[in-house]
């Protein structure tokens, strides 16, 4: 097996590594988490879409199947499963076991930002229109990126009311070009991947631009590991190949590890990462060994 990264993050490449019962293939991945006792979730675009391992690569089981049209973002918060349904423009939560327990949203109905070239909105609108992820954050509310037709973070409270929206389109501070993904820390910091301007922005919970974190391909994905340091997706870029990327809480890069095109990315609790692959439609195990 590869080994890659370097120092304390060294890794041992597993291509593949979780395989569906009876040889069925995936379907499109477009994110992998991990809960609180290291059961790793696969959102894949086909029924069912969400399929549950454990960390050695048992399958466990598999929900969702006509509740997602279109899976794009999930995230993990205690018991609770976050997830987006881009094309539907619905942002729902889940039960561990596949239990819907909030939905946020009408299914089909889109706000109004006019014209989109190259996933830029001609404006930005309320909710939603194409989100792209969901997550609790620390002090209850919940947080949607709303970013292939839109420009936006919603901010909802923990029953679902809408708090407040901020963004528009653009390349500047608290501007977005597709708000694609989000992670929290615990002093409530957001941290938005800002996809088409390849950057990560970091905002206060109120919207207020704190800084942001540049030199990358287009991140896909963020996700914070227990360890305090953030595990990002990185695009393809001048020629440059995927990335796998992990930075600390400041956003020094601490190693950066060339993947095949990875859309999601899960961290468990011993530090191994998981990479959702979707035009190779499998997931690719890092196993940590530094």
């Amino acid at each position: 097996m590869a080994q890659i990264g370097t120092g304390k993050y060294t890794y041992e490449l597993i291509p593949d590594f979780f395989k569906l019962p009876g040889g069925e293939p995936f379907g499109l991945i477009s994110r992998v988490a991990a809960d609180a006792q290291d059961r790793i979730y696969v959102f894949q675009r086909k029924d069912p879409p969400v399929v549950v391992f454990d960390r050695d690569g048992t399958y466990l089981g598999a929900w969702g199947s006509g509740e997602i049209t279109d899976p794009h973002g999930l995230k993990i918060v205690g018991d609770t499963v976050y997830t987006t349904d881009r094309s539907d423009s619905v942002a729902k939560s889940f039960s561990l076991d596949g239990k819907v327990k909030l939905s946020l949203g009408t299914r089909g109905q889109h706000s109004d930002t006019g014209r989109v070239e190259n996933w830029l909105v001609e404006r930005a609108a309320g909710p939603f229109n194409h989100p792209t992820e969901m997550m609790a954050h620390p002090n209850g509310d919940i947080y949607v990126t709303d970013g292939y037709r839109n420009a936006r973070v919603h901010r909802f409270t923990g029953d679902g009311r809408l708090v407040k929206s901020w963004g528009t389109p653009g390349k500047g501070e608290g501007q977005f070009h597709l708000p694609h993904s989000i992670a929290f820390d615990p002093d409530g910091r957001l941290y938005v991947a800002d996809r088409s301007n390849k950057r990560i922005q970091i905002f206060s919970p109120e919207g207020d631009f704190l800084g942001q974190w540049t030199g990358m391909g287009g991140p896909n994905d963020i996700t914070r590991g227990r360890d305090g340091n953030f595990y990002i997706a990185e695009q393809e870029d001048a020629g440059n190949p995927a990335y796998v990327c992990i930075r600390d809480g400041e956003g020094t890069v601490l190693a950066r590890m060339a993947s095949r095109h990875v859309h999601g990315v899960g961290v468990d609790s011993r530090g191994d990462i998981y990479a959702g692959l979707t035009q190779d439609r499998g997931v690719d195990k890092f196993v940590r060994k530094g």
